[in-house]
């Protein structure tokens, strides 16, 4: 089962929707989690899910803290600007099946609140320890790619990657069967090991606040890179672990190197 809590029901005048999940180097969970920061975008639903990871997780050796994906707002200020709708958390599906009720969960939530734009954002694992800055780019439909052509983004996705594993793709493909225009943004990473990248990050965050026309203070990147890096590290290793258990007592389990191309 999987479950959205509404605690606000702000009015949104076509509002843009940007998903920054956990995947490839946590392009999008940094990206998109610095937007909500400097932003001060304020959250008013909460996802939760069996599919996700089943534990919880520990702060200050006492605090129990569920899994969950977060919904924030953020209403345009200037001209040029669009009311916005952000999306993070702690993890992706554990399995295949799950992905599917999540996203169509999240779509269903979506069409209420009135979106018809989705912009994913991914990592493009490259397998080189100097990975480009270039930002590849992957959209439902012509006219979208047409609409952000002037953002040199590379669209070029089908030749560099074939397929986009988990939210990023799901999101778009099936939201584009409703209807909903989208395209994905995919940070180009060494993906080996797979860690936090924030120069890849820093490239995606670049290009979303111009795509948005936003005007934030980058000074602070660094260091919330770090303060995130901290959280995301413990729920990797924790996932790392509950794999192994799940791996013991279940053959059909999911393996480590299934999860690696999470988008």
């Amino acid at each position: 089962m999987t479950v959205i809590k509404i605690s606000e029901k702000p009015k949104l005048k076509n509002p843009i929707f940007i998903e920054g999940l956990p995947g490839v180097g946590n392009i999008g969970r940094v990206a998109v989690g610095y937007l909500i920061s400097e932003l001060h975008a304020k959250k008013f639903a909460t996802l939760y899910s069996e599919w996700f990871f089943p534990f919880v997780m520990l702060h200050d050796k006492y605090k129990i803290h569920l899994l969950k994906n977060e919904f924030y707002y953020c209403k345009a200020k200037r001209p040029g600007q669009r009311d916005m709708i952000f999306l993070i958390g702690d993890c992706q599906s554990l399995s295949p099946q799950g992905h599917y009720d999540v996203i169509e969960k999240i779509l269903d939530f979506l069409e209420k609140v009135g979106v018809k734009e989705i912009i994913t954002v991914g990592g493009l694992a490259t397998g080189e320890l100097e990975a480009s800055e270039k930002l590849v780019g992957s959209v439902t439909d012509e006219h979208i790619m047409k609409k952000y052509a002037k953002h040199k983004i590379d669209f070029n996705a089908g030749e560099k990657v074939g397929y986009i594993v988990g939210a990023a793709g799901l999101l778009l493909g099936l939201g584009k069967e409703r209807g909903i225009d989208g395209m994905c943004i995919l940070g180009q990473t060494s993906g080996f090991p797979i860690v936090t990248d924030p120069k890849a990050a820093e490239a995606v965050l670049n290009l979303l606040v111009n795509i948005l026309a936003l005007k934030i203070n980058m000074g602070k990147l660094e260091k919330k890179v770090g303060e995130m890096e901290d959280f995301i590290k413990k729920i990797e290793g924790l996932q790392r672990k509950a794999i192994m258990e799940l791996s013991k007592t279940s053959k059909a389990g999911p393996t480590g190197e299934e999860l690696r191309y999470i988008g």
